[in-house]
């Protein structure tokens, strides 16, 4: 062979070696993906108190190992640190609720790539009081009329717009300070009611006929001021408006998500039950574009 096409044979197979050795070296890098740092905080929502089996490492707060933030780390392979509480309130975002259970913000860093949360149902009562009144106040009713909706009127609705609103807005903030590159997931609450009365139900969930859509309503409220702070600290809302309907705790074992109050499976009343947890996760992950 002559000299020169000798050469260029040489000079093309030595170019090849290299490109093969460079695809060799980059295949650990593009194969390697870091792991997500995965802080959960929130209330019994996130923290699926009443689902079993319980975390007894934080006995207080009521807290299970089928949560939906462990649905989500299992699934993305997430460094998890779940301080989700059951009955916390969006000032235990900042604040500590109980004594040993430092504020649920403390968990959030610089370095926190994830975070997600259900607060705001327990400021004031909301949910609680809402679903305790009405319940009452429709037993004592024989499930006719609104004996809730004409006692107490807008007073629910108020109360979640001068209270609930502003202390979204402050918790929300304080995570956002503390990981302001993080990507910040704030979810709605799934339908605990149909938006009309269903008879059947009323052994389960005892609202007068015309308190179930005030009670619908007033879930409708707090999730539209869940979603317009979330949207103004630059949060991402997690939608269940659509996905859960027909999901409600007057539904069927096995179809619905969230637990009526009497005769239900979960040890706390109207929470989500185990599946309730893991549909909440893969709204949350497709939210994120991560499911």
């Amino acid at each position: 062979m002559p000299v020169p096409a000798l050469r260029r044979v040489l000079a093309a197979t030595s170019a090849a070696v290299g490109a093969l050795v460079l695809g060799l070296t980059a295949v650990p890098a593009q194969a390697t993906t870091a792991r997500l740092d995965y802080a959960a905080l929130g209330d019994s929502y996130s923290a699926a108190s009443g689902v079993l089996p319980v975390d007894l490492s934080s006995p207080l707060c009521l807290r299970s190992t089928a949560n939906y933030p462990r649905v989500i780390a299992s699934r993305t392979a997430a460094r998890l640190t779940d301080v989700t509480c059951g009955a916390a309130q969006t000032k235990d975002v900042t604040e500590a609720q109980y004594p040993g259970v430092a504020p649920q913000a403390d968990a959030v860093t610089a370095d926190t790539d994830l975070v997600t949360l259900t607060i705001g149902g327990n400021d004031n009562g909301t949910f609680i009081n809402a679903v305790t009144a009405c319940g009452t106040a429709g037993v004592l009713s024989g499930g006719q009329g609104s004996p809730c909706k004409d006692k107490y009127g807008t007073s629910f609705d108020d109360q979640i717009d001068t209270d609930t609103y502003p202390a979204l807005r402050t918790a929300l903030g304080s995570v956002r300070a503390k990981a302001p590159h993080a990507r910040v997931a704030v979810l709605g609450y799934p339908w605990i009611t149909p938006a009309t009365a269903d008879p059947s139900c009323f052994a389960r969930l005892p609202l007068a006929t015309g308190d179930v859509p005030y009670v619908h309503s007033l879930q409708a409220h707090l999730n539209a001021v869940v979603r317009r702070a979330a949207e103004e600290t630059g949060a991402t809302y997690v939608d269940f408006s659509a996905v859960s309907a027909g999901h409600d705790a007057c539904q069927a074992v096995g179809t619905r998500w969230i637990e009526p109050l009497l005769f239900g499976q979960n040890v706390v009343p109207v929470h989500p039950n185990a599946l309730g947890e893991r549909r909440m996760a893969e709204q949350t992950l497709s939210a994120l574009g991560l499911g």
